[in-house]
């Protein structure tokens, strides 16, 4: 006998990110950073870049944690940076509808980004959450240190591209 209930709705996994990245010097060679935690299970993403800017860094760690999902979730995405969480929580809507234009009317920097993040988060639930960086939240200095070693072995590497990721 079928029964004329709906499928009851499958349940989102809850997944905590933390993001980070950083140059020295800023531009210069750069590294980002992810931790992920699902269920008690960590998995961590760097990358690096040999010549960037802190901003794209910390928009780089963003697009790949939410790029790494594999079905929607609910997420909750701790950063560090203002620029992160203010573009995507309060800028985006006016650069799109301003055809990514700044309210000054000059392009929107990083916009090759700022669409990644938004086509990656797409399909998930995003709490943006800013932490203050270098305050002692261990997970945030966890990232750091993560982004930092990635940017220390790239730029002890004969340089092999664009991006390095692990």
């Amino acid at each position: 006998m079928a029964s004329d209930e709906p499928p009851a709705p499958q349940t989102r996994e809850f997944v905590e990110i933390w993001t980070d990245g950083g140059c020295k010097p800023n531009p210069g060679p750069g590294g980002w950073a992810a931790v992920l935690r699902c269920r008690g299970v960590e998995r961590e993403l760097s990358g690096a870049a040999p010549e960037t800017t802190n901003n794209r860094m910390e928009l780089t760690a963003a697009a790949e944690s939410l790029e790494a999902l594999k079905r929607p979730c609910t997420v909750v995405l701790h950063t560090d940076s203002q620029y992160l969480r203010d573009g995507i929580t309060r800028w985006h809507t006016g650069w799109v509808r301003k055809n990514w234009r700044t309210a000054g009317g000059d392009p929107v920097k990083n916009m090759d980004l700022w669409r990644r993040i938004l086509d990656a988060a797409k399909p998930h639930t995003v709490d943006w959450q800013w932490v203050r960086g270098h305050a002692g939240n261990p997970m945030n200095e966890r990232v750091d240190s993560i982004a930092t070693q990635a940017r220390e072995n790239a730029t002890q590497q004969p340089d092999s591209g664009d991006q390095t990721k692990r």
